[in-house]
């Protein structure tokens, strides 16, 4: 994985007692998506693969969070992600409590799916339109 300029300086804000949690979440979603490019976005840490936004995660003094919680994520893992679930589109994760490693892992592969689709529509979009205009 490669990480842009603006990571080390997001860790040392990360409150000492989330780091070990968002350091598990940051290798979890490392090995779900290895070829994506760790950065920041929104002051947080990104996950950017195909010039597209997979995931956002940050540490907190009492839990780590992984953004965002799309219709298919909801869809697709219903009752695993009820409990840790955080408003609309946030999922949290107490530092107390380990880590659902395979449900991180789904998150990230669903939303790397759900980018290759839109991709793939809009590249249909293009061609459709260039095509009408001929």
């Amino acid at each position: 994985m490669k990480t842009t300029s603006g990571v080390d300086e997001y860790l040392g804000t990360v409150p000492p007692g989330a780091r070990a949690a968002l350091d598990k979440l940051r290798a979890t979603i490392e090995a779900a998506a290895p070829e994506a490019t760790e950065t920041i976005s929104y002051k947080i840490l990104a996950y950017k693969l195909d010039d597209r936004m997979v995931v956002w995660c940050a540490g907190f003094k009492d839990h780590v969070s992984l953004y965002p919680v799309s219709g298919a994520i909801r869809e697709e893992l219903g009752g695993d992600l009820e409990p840790y679930l955080s408003g609309k589109g946030t999922i949290r994760f107490a530092l107390d409590e380990r880590l659902p490693v395979t449900l991180v892992k789904k998150i990230v592969k669903i939303r790397i799916r759900e980018n290759a689709a839109s991709a793939a529509d809009r590249a249909k979009q293009r061609a459709s339109g260039s095509r009408s205009k001929v």
